[in-house]
């Protein structure tokens, strides 16, 4: 392989780099690109790296001395610190595509259409990655565009000197492209995408998810991103995320909001909805009550196991809920009638489908909702248990708790942003024998 003489950006992200023995670094995860603004030509000046752990590491393009559309190939030297973008960089997806730019007319400086960037193409000249066009889609105006058309209008290749409005400052991309870009990824490594984007870019990507998509990923972030992404929305909105939501997730964002809104949005849903949550803020956030869901997965006795099997395999149950089946008197939702015991997903898996699941109950004791972490996860940890029954003084089951609950508390507050920061090898930099010699490149040796 060589190098290619001209490429576009949106072609690089997810292709796989390798050093030159093979061996796998990372994978591309966005380019960097410096505008040139009073410096020279626009340039495409490094790759952000997504290495294992999950760590964001930028490569100078000067490190490249292979690409094709399989891989990209590296001089074998990596530096692990963390990526860290500098006010004169732009990170081509996240940043530039879709964004909203205003295109000239070489033959009359006078004629301009607004359009939108869909892809940037680089030419490289000398080892120089330059910036020298923009595969643009005009945008229509109102009254030409058709509402079933997601691309209102024509394609073209444009020099990049016909363009502006690309520089940060400039109207606001959508962030359309940027999801579709990542659509493949789960929803924890898109969280994390998310997580690096400036808050601005992360209210716009916000807007763009649906209300599902959304609830699912805040699940994953840390409360300050919650936090701010909700207080982003439309209250309607926020409180439709937080109906998708699952209750005790849902419960613990409400609780990191003042009392206000936390009655505010409370309102607004459904009260049915609502209910369930407001069980749960009523419980120390440190109780048996305070870390449980109240949407465990719940039959009655006389309840085949082939239905038990048809309601753990639904794609929208936790794994950690669908290891268990609750079994207990009606009404079958929470609080229930009385408490009976549980079914593990094994005995489900063995006995015969048209069995009852009563006939195959574990009668484990249940947990107080007053219950503390400690008593929580030594009950877990002596009974095998991937999920724990919660049940009041009368025997009616409240909730469940299970063991990513127990780690969430336990875990220390920062724990996602530690793991981000330490997963990844510690060592600063990571070399391998090169097929020939490094070039320091002045960005990384700043860094």
């Amino acid at each position: 392989m060589t190098l290619p003489t001209r490429l576009f950006l949106s072609r690089l992200a997810g292709i796989e780099v390798f050093d030159p023995l093979g061996d796998p670094v990372g994978r591309v995860h966005d380019a960097v690109i410096s505008l040139g603004v009073g410096q020279g030509r626009p340039r495409l000046i490094g790759l952000v790296l997504e290495v294992p752990g999950r760590r964001r590491v930028f490569m100078p393009m000067t490190r490249v001395t292979s690409l094709d559309a399989e891989a990209v190939i590296t001089t074998g030297l990596v530096n692990l610190r963390r990526f860290e973008q500098r006010p004169t960089e732009h990170l081509a997806i996240a940043e530039l595509f879709d964004r909203r730019v205003t295109v000239t007319d070489p033959d009359d400086p006078s004629a301009s259409y607004d359009a939108t960037v869909e892809d940037l193409q680089v030419t490289v000249q000398r080892r120089e990655w330059i910036l020298d066009r923009a595969f643009v889609c005009r945008v229509l105006p109102p009254s030409r565009r058709l509402s079933f058309s997601r691309r209102r209008g024509e394609t073209a290749l444009v020099p990049l000197d016909r363009v502006s409005g690309l520089e940060i400052h400039g109207p606001s991309q959508d962030a359309q492209l940027l999801l579709a870009a990542y659509e493949n990824l789960r929803v924890a490594d898109l969280a994390d995408v998310i997580h690096e984007l400036s808050p601005a870019r992360r209210a716009q990507v916000a807007e763009a998810l649906d209300d599902d998509r959304l609830a699912d990923i805040l699940q994953e972030l840390d409360e300050d991103d919650q936090v701010e992404i909700l207080a982003g929305l439309d209250t309607e909105r926020a409180a439709d995320v937080l109906e998708a939501m699952e209750p005790d997730d849902a419960a613990d964002l409400l609780a990191e909001l003042p009392v206000e809104q936390q009655e505010s949005l409370l309102s607004r849903m459904e009260p049915d909805e609502a209910e369930p949550l407001r069980r749960l803020l009523s419980y120390p956030e440190d109780t048996a009550g305070g870390l449980m869901t109240s949407e465990p997965i719940i039959l009655g006795p006389e309840a085949s196991i082939a239905e038990a099997l048809a309601l753990v395999r639904r794609e929208q149950v936790p794994t950690t809920l669908a290891t268990t089946v609750f079994v207990c008197r009606p009404p079958l939702e929470t609080p229930t009638g009385r408490y009976l015991g549980i079914v593990h997903i094994q005995r489900l898996l063995r006995d015969p489908p048209h069995s009852p699941v009563g006939a195959a109950l574990d009668r484990v004791d249940p947990l107080s909702p007053s219950a503390s972490v400690d008593e929580v996860h030594r009950h877990l940890a002596t009974y095998d248990l991937i999920a724990a029954p919660v049940v009041d003084p009368d025997g009616h089951l409240v909730g469940a708790v299970t063991v990513d609950d127990v780690l969430d508390h336990i875990l220390p507050e920062d724990w996602r942003e530690d793991w981000r920061e330490h997963e990844a090898t510690p060592q600063a930099d990571t070399a391998v024998p090169a097929e020939r010699p490094s070039i320091t490149h002045p960005r990384e040796a700043t860094r």
